[in-house]
């Protein structure tokens, strides 16, 4: 039932023990997290938050699909403040199913550049991107010229015909990169180029990134598609197996002379039914700020998504500067269903 305000006077003594009660409450602020990162690093960045503000974080891990269809049969009565998921793709995908809300902030507004968020109709961006990572070429050093494969384009070159390794196309870091290519070329040209790199594997698409990267280590193909983090984690391992792999195997940024190497990103957003809000936006505002930016880098090893934010991980730092593509990753998620299409219809699966 609402009740009306009313305007008597309280008695002392209530007055007194209302204050008192004041900053428990304060205290038992919290925030429901849904996450799908799934590193033990990222408990630092929460117990950072806490710290900061005295919000203390509830959160469920699961993958992005489960997620997802948790806040679909949750609907209104969804406690989930934020949601955090791993890729442009998915990001959009909640966005098309209105499982976010739009937000207004100065600070994210400032911090977070037009490219790496959804698109402001006027209310506000739904989601925004906090740590980024970069799609890159991997390649044998003893097996492939580098010349050979300067461009995503030429994953599709007849000279590699049975060279290239990669993860199923129907994977969101695939869907993702497939729909830049879209935006870039078009959906008949980038149709042409999935078939071609279908034509040039080596293997059916199996495995996750660090998988593919092994592959090439070991001969089984001599070219692949990676997550630019996956590779940093090898250059990182104390394995002396880990270590022989990176030694056996060169990195390169893709397109540096023409639309700069596709990058994505762990994004966030309030969720649509969000029962704290203001402590939601809070939580992405946080995630913007510096600690958390470099949090990021050095934990994740992903790049830090705000504007003059650079990166704390020599490793990281170590493969050099590159050409990103600045293709808004809003347009990339809207070129899922043609994506989706084509590797349908290349075989890419």
């Amino acid at each position: 039932m609402i009740r009306k305000p009313f305007s008597v006077a309280l008695p002392a003594a209530l007055a007194v023990a209302l204050a008192a009660t004041a900053p428990a409450a304060a205290q038992d602020q919290v925030l429901n997290l849904y996450s799908a990162r799934h590193y033990q690093t990222d408990e630092a960045l929460y117990s950072d938050f806490t710290k900061q503000t005295g919000i203390k974080v509830n959160r469920i891990e699961a993958g992005d699909e489960a997620l997802l269809e948790r806040l679909r049969n949750e609907g209104t009565n969804s406690p989930a403040d934020v949601l955090l998921l791993v890729d442009a793709a998915r990001l959009w995908r909640a966005e098309s199913e209105g499982l976010f809300q739009p937000v207004k902030s100065a600070i994210l507004d400032k911090r977070i550049p037009l490219h790496l968020r959804s698109k402001d109709d006027g209310d506000g961006a739904k989601w925004f991107g906090f740590a980024v990572r970069a799609r890159v070429i991997v390649y044998n050093k003893e097996q492939i010229d580098p010349k050979l494969v300067q461009n995503y384009e030429d994953l599709a070159r007849p000279e590699l015909k049975g060279k290239v390794c990669t993860r199923s196309g129907a994977h969101p870091y695939m869907l993702s990169l497939i729909g830049a290519m879209v935006e870039h070329m078009g959906e008949a040209k980038a149709e042409e180029w999935a078939k071609g790199v279908v034509a040039n594997f080596a293997r059916k698409p199996r495995g996750g990134d660090t998988d593919q990267i092994r592959a090439v280590a070991t001969g089984e193909c001599q070219v692949a598609l990676s997550n630019s983090y996956y590779y940093v984690r090898l250059m990182k391992s104390d394995k002396p197996a880990d270590r022989d792999v990176v030694s056996k195997v060169g990195l390169l940024w893709p397109n540096q002379g023409g639309t700069g190497t596709h990058v994505n990103v762990s994004g966030a957003g309030v969720a649509k039914h969000s029962p704290n809000r203001e402590v939601a936006v809070r939580f992405l505002e946080y995630l913007a700020s510096d600690s958390a930016q470099l949090h990021f880098s050095s934990a994740s090893n992903e790049w830090p998504a705000a504007i003059g934010v650079k990166a704390a991980n020599p490793e990281l730092e170590s493969l050099g500067q590159f050409k990103a593509d600045e293709l808004s990753l809003g347009a990339i998620g809207q070129a899922q269903p043609v994506a989706v299409r084509i590797i349908d219809r290349a075989g890419w699966r």
